[in-house]
């Protein structure tokens, strides 16, 4: 017999996802309609229309794709790199690799720019490497989930701008938590997802291009690589009087969505940021009273997702499994560089709340002083 599954309560305080309003499951719970029903599109329009103001953006080519942060990635650079052009990925963890992975399968004439993990992408290390080097399209990571890098991106997209080159954002762990600035930063093509600053469980990827990456999408030679992520398809779906069926929407998690960027607008963005940034001070606070110490310098500290040494002689595995199991209490370990060297602390959207900070403060405090 297959038992029933329950899944005991949480604190999610790791990389991702963060934990979810009952507002959303309860929406979740609401049963389903077609996915061409009218009912249904005006939810879609709606949350094509949350996502914008989120995103603060005017960008007509801005909606979600079914699918987690990979598949928003994934979507940006298959339909704008056509096979031979050059694209240069800005890699400072582990996401700008995936970057250069996915560019790699469409046959781009990949230049990568390296910083060691932990570092942001300095702009004049950004204006060299244009140097002798036209590309179609220059990616960097937002917020690196792997290190807690939070990357200044103006200056960036300025230099990107000036040589001709369209500029690709990941916000998969910034949107929603931190400042971004779509229009205003001259951000070409940016994408996210759900299941961190936004709160809703994983499987949507909001995505935003803009006028000039659209008509590079439209005036492109070669067909685009992948069907289920073609946005000249999918748009047919979002936007225009008569729709035209493309896929079956996730219907649930739309219902998740459209619940959960109504909590964040009601909020206020920029009061959600001034929350995260906050409750980061806290948590800095009461970290640093015990001895940890963050691994970002303090300019370029991803407040929604801290990165934090770990002791010598603390058992990483066995610590983290003692605040899940005796806490209920989750926390992220390193990846890549970093694998057994630091913790990853989340507070990212309802996982951002002054008494989870304390009861993860408390179970630390606990589990050092029994060495």
């Amino acid at each position: 017999m297959i038992k029933n599954l329950h899944s005991g309560p949480r604190i999610l305080m790791g990389p991702g996802p963060s934990n979810v309003s009952s507002q959303v499951l309860k929406e979740m719970a609401q049963p389903l309609i077609g996915h061409m029903d009218p009912q249904f599109i005006e939810m879609m329009d709606e949350v094509k229309d949350m996502v914008r103001h989120v995103f603060l953006t005017n960008n007509p080519l801005t909606f979600v794709i079914p699918g987690t942060g990979s598949a928003g990635m994934e979507c940006a650079f298959v339909n704008l790199i056509e096979p031979g052009d050059q694209v240069l990925v800005c890699v400072n963890g582990a996401f700008g690799n995936r970057m250069c992975e996915i560019a790699l399968r469409c046959d781009a004439k990949l230049k990568r720019l390296d910083v060691p993990w932990g570092q942001p992408v300095a702009p004049t290390q950004v204006a060299n490497a244009l140097q002798n080097f036209t590309p179609k399209i220059v990616a960097i990571v937002h917020a690196e989930t792997s290190t807690g890098v939070l990357q200044p991106l103006e200056e960036i997209s300025r230099i990107v701008h000036k040589a001709g080159a369209l500029f690709l954002v990941d916000a998969v762990t910034s949107l929603g938590g931190c400042e971004l600035k779509i229009d205003e930063w001259g951000i070409d093509i940016c994408y996210s997802a759900t299941q961190k600053c936004l709160s809703a469980p994983p499987g949507l990827s909001p995505i935003s291009f803009s006028p000039a990456a659209e008509s590079a999408i439209n005036t492109r030679k070669s067909r685009i690589q992948s069907w289920y992520l073609d946005v000249s398809l999918i748009q047919k779906y979002w936007d225009g009087k008569k729709r035209a069926y493309h896929h079956t929407a996730p219907i649930s998690m739309i219902y998740a969505i459209h619940r959960a960027l109504k909590i964040v607008l009601e909020e206020g963005l920029e009061t959600r940021i001034n929350r995260h940034h906050n409750n980061y001070l806290s948590l800095k606070t009461g970290l640093e009273a015990m001895g940890f110490e963050y691994i970002i310098a303090h300019p370029y500290r991803l407040p929604v997702l801290n990165t934090i040494k770990i002791p010598d002689g603390l058992d990483d595995d066995k610590t983290r499994m003692r605040l899940l199991n005796e806490y209920n209490i989750e926390i992220g370990g390193g990846l890549g560089d970093f694998a057994g060297k630091i913790w990853r602390i989340g507070i990212m959207g309802e996982s951002c709340s002054p008494d989870y900070i304390k009861a993860l403060l408390s179970a630390l405090k606990k589990i050092l002083s029994q060495g």
